[in-house]
């Protein structure tokens, strides 16, 4: 499971390089699993080399948010004075999120479905 996790550590750094090197506005995480995904692509056996890492991974995925929350707690202090906008953006963004969701499903619909 060693040489898995390697795998998956040199594509994080492969696509933090690539951001570095090509200033893109990107995460270098992101970039990395875009390669991996590429490379999976054009690799199929990398699948089989990698998969009980990355399960491993998954089922412990819990356990990342944890900086995560800490990080929102630790900066909620600077958030003070501007509840109400804070407010106000998460129940914008929230009924934007909900409304583009059913136009996306709505969109996707076959034509020929009649409305419920």
């Amino acid at each position: 499971m060693l040489p898995a996790f390697a795998i998956l550590l040199l594509f994080q750094c492969l696509g933090e390089g690539a951001i570095f090197l090509l200033g893109l506005p990107v995460p270098g995480p992101v970039a990395g699993m875009i390669l991996l995904f590429i490379s999976l692509l054009l690799w199929p056996a990398l699948q089989t080399r990698i998969e009980a890492a990355a399960n491993e991974l998954l089922r412990h995925l819990s356990l990342l948010f944890v900086p995560a929350g800490v990080g929102i707690v630790a900066a909620a202090g600077s958030g003070s004075g501007h509840w109400l906008a804070i407010i106000a953006s998460l129940i914008a963004s929230t009924l934007l999120t909900l409304a583009v969701t059913a136009l996306v499903l709505k969109g996707m619909k076959p034509e020929g479905e009649g409305d419920a």
